[in-house]
């Protein structure tokens, strides 16, 4: 089968990322084998295929946001049949013992592992998922819709939770790409007064036509204070602004696993008044499991730029560049 292996991590012009022909993984006691019929192309993968986040283990495919057809099943799966639709995210597998997997925070979990991390990834034409923790899908989507939703809308949902946005309350969303455009939506749909802060012309144009109060640069800060604020852009340097345009008691979540160094804070300007800054750690099933029901509920408009499998490399390229809008996706054949 084709596949996308990280060959040696580093800058996207150094052709960190090579093609490589695989034999098509047979699943484990337990796990499912996929065809994928869609994998998004995430910042994540770049940040893997970079070396901004450190490989765990040698020629991994990236991609965690997949969507395809079971094909087969390991010993012991049930529930699950060849022909279904089904959804594979980031998150992989717990120990589900340990405290944090005990109360129900397992994204926490000491022994997690990742998809396009830990194990092969969606970069592929085949790939494998733990049946316990594979999707199903809503219906009335496209296959390249329904891969964002695997990981930019499932994170951009659980950083809207974690940023404690009151009912009716203003949002500030800094960066505008495939996480942020999607979790707009859930935001809105729920009644918030939504300003959107981006140094993207394309990612202000779309914001409006999602229908956000206002979009413009961080710099100049938003129109009003917010009552929550969420940090997309894997820029540390946005963290003082953003503290800053919150109003009292307000939250700011940093949703990216990734951030550039934070500039020094001072507690009056940037924390008093009960000010909180967060981050976002990976999400859990049951993150997943909400999000998709919403998105089952609410057709969210998902926007993406389909690429073949076989042009991975510059799909990420341009992701690097901030060539696109939305989400990219990766379509095998």
């Amino acid at each position: 089968m084709l596949a996308w292996q990280v060959e040696r991590p580093g800058p996207i012009p150094t052709r960190p990322l090579r093609r490589v022909d695989r034999p098509v993984p047979e699943p484990a006691p337990g796990e499912l084998q996929i065809r994928v019929t869609a994998s998004a192309v995430c910042r994540t993968d770049l940040h893997l295929v970079e070396g901004d986040l450190p490989p765990r283990r040698p020629h991994t495919s990236p991609g965690h946001e997949v969507v395809g057809v079971v094909t087969a099943t390991g010993p012991g799966v049930t529930g699950w049949r060849p022909g279904q639709r089904a959804g594979v995210a980031w998150l992989r597998g717990t120990c589900g013992t340990c405290r944090y997997c005990a109360r129900g925070a397992e994204n926490l979990c000491p022994q997690s592992t990742y998809t396009g991390w830990d194990t092969d990834g969606g970069y592929a034409e085949f790939c494998t998922v733990p049946a316990d923790f594979a999707y199903e899908l809503p219906e009335g989507y496209p296959d390249p819709e329904l891969a964002p939703l695997l990981c930019a809308g499932i994170i951009g949902f659980r950083a809207l939770r974690l940023a404690d946005l009151p009912a009716g309350g203003r949002l500030g969303v800094y960066g505008f790409g495939a996480s942020a455009h999607l979790a707009t939506q859930v935001a809105l749909a729920e009644g918030a007064t939504v300003h959107v802060l981006t140094r993207s012309a394309a990612g202000r144009d779309l914001a409006l036509r999602l229908g956000v109060a206002s979009a413009g640069g961080a710099e100049a800060g938003p129109p009003e204070p917010l009552d929550a604020a969420i940090l997309f852009a894997p820029a540390g340097g946005l963290v003082p602004a953003a503290l800053a345009a919150l109003d009292r008691g307000g939250t700011l979540a940093i949703a990216g696993i990734h951030l550039s160094d934070v500039p020094p804070l001072t507690y009056r300007e940037h924390l008093f008044y009960e000010r909180t800054l967060r981050s976002v750690t990976a999400n859990t099933r049951r993150d997943g499991r909400d999000f998709l029901s919403f998105a089952g509920r609410h057709r969210l408009r998902v926007a993406v730029t389909e690429y073949p499998l076989a042009e991975a490399d510059r799909a990420l390229a341009d992701l690097a560049a901030d060539r696109v809008t939305g989400a990219a996706v990766l379509v095998p054949g």
